[in-house]
């Protein structure tokens, strides 16, 4: 059995356990107490065990939420690959190559596409494959080898064990940025932190507001200064307040001006200074935030920031908003850095911790 249909038995099992589970008024009772553990159901018999049931919750529902951001996405790059499917009786040259244009304009990349064709066409000719249908598995399976081969790449936050946790926040203006710092915030504050929202983007216009309002929203404390003011000297004011008042994380909204890549570097250079003057080590995390409807656009963006600062990890916003998928792929190929979030939907809930099992789920789902 391939990877893609590992996951799916999965995930399709937590369903159907789901399903049997919320069947019954004494499980909804059992669900909210949530001190109360992991239910079995057998027929009209209700049995408690030693799990709780809280977390097993939250996987189904984030499973859910892979599903609904990535829609678009299915509609349109997966079904293409459906209708290829349907399209050939016979896997031959015209094949491969609309199978290479499709890929192509999914924003994975021309390299990445030529690399994965040639080790298709060796895996189709060394395993005699013939039908298409046959054929969906393999092509699921080595796009997400991609991903997954030669080494890890961590998509958890490293978190200080003493003091406070700085996580610096990069990226070109208009690709979601400060959203996903506030929704960050929310699900930090929910995990039980104190956050506290740095606004160190002091010269473009609004910024400063825009963060303290989603401080405002979601009931988490902002600091910053008046507009203009030097970004370093906020950085130092806001890691002080961290420290003297016990902040668990501090989420740092910086400058994208990425037209002027030098100014851009001396600043970003100057904050980590600062912080590192502050505590040791300096900035836990330096997350690049990428729109992911720009697709190579998106790309190039990462490939500049990395030349200019220590990028540790990628944020792939409004990915519910585009057709193509596969720009999750060409970051690993082309930068390779983790993705550490990704923002499936409008809802402060909506930004969430990557995990490639649920993407390739959300994504492929319909397909196999």
């Amino acid at each position: 059995m391939g990877l893609f249909n590992k996951i799916k038995n999965m995930f399709k099992k937590e369903e159907v356990e789901e399903d049997i589970n919320l069947s019954t008024k004494a499980v909804e009772e059992i669900i909210n107490d949530e001190e109360i553990s992991t239910k079995v159901v057998e027929k009209d018999k209700v049995e408690v065990k030693g799990k709780k049931v809280k977390k097993e919750n939250k996987v189904k529902n984030d499973v859910k939420i892979y599903e609904k951001g990535l829609t678009k996405s299915r509609e349109g790059f997966v079904s293409k690959l459906a209708n290829l499917t349907n399209k050939y009786t016979k896997v031959n040259e015209e094949y491969f190559e609309e199978l290479e244009e499709i890929l192509i304009m999914a924003d994975i990349g021309v390299n990445t596409v030529m690399e994965f064709m040639d080790r298709l066409r060796e895996r189709v000719k060394q395993e005699k494959i013939e039908d298409p249908e046959l054929l969906k598995e393999l092509i699921v399976d080595e796009l997400f080898i991609i991903y997954v081969n030669d080494e890890v790449l961590v998509n958890k936050i490293n978190y200080r064990e003493n003091g406070p946790t700085i996580i610096l926040f990069v990226g070109v203006n208009g690709v979601g940025k400060t959203t996903t710092i506030g929704k960050l915030a929310y699900n930090l504050k929910n995990e039980g932190k104190k956050v506290l929202l740095v606004g160190a983007d002091t010269f473009r216009a609004g910024a400063i507001e825009q963060l303290h309002e989603w401080g405002e929203k979601i009931d988490v404390d902002f600091f910053s200064k008046e507009e203009g003011s030097d970004p370093s000297s906020v950085v130092y004011d806001g890691v002080e307040k961290a420290k003297r008042d016990n902040y668990d994380v501090v989420l740092i909204d910086t400058a994208g001006r990425l037209q002027n890549k030098v100014n851009l570097m001396k600043e970003l250079e100057k904050m980590n200074k600062v912080i590192s003057s502050l505590v040791e080590g300096g900035a836990d995390e330096t997350l690049l935030v990428i729109d992911a409807t720009t697709g190579q656009n998106g790309i190039s963006q990462a490939k500049s920031f990395k030349e200019i600062t220590n990028i540790t990890g990628i944020v792939l916003t409004k990915l519910d908003g585009t057709a193509k998928g596969g720009i999750v792929l060409a970051i690993k190929e082309e930068v390779n850095l983790p993705v550490k979030y990704m923002g499936l939907g409008e809802a402060k809930e909506d930004l969430k911790v990557f995990d490639i099992e649920k993407y390739i789920y959300g994504l492929f789902k319909d397909f196999m």
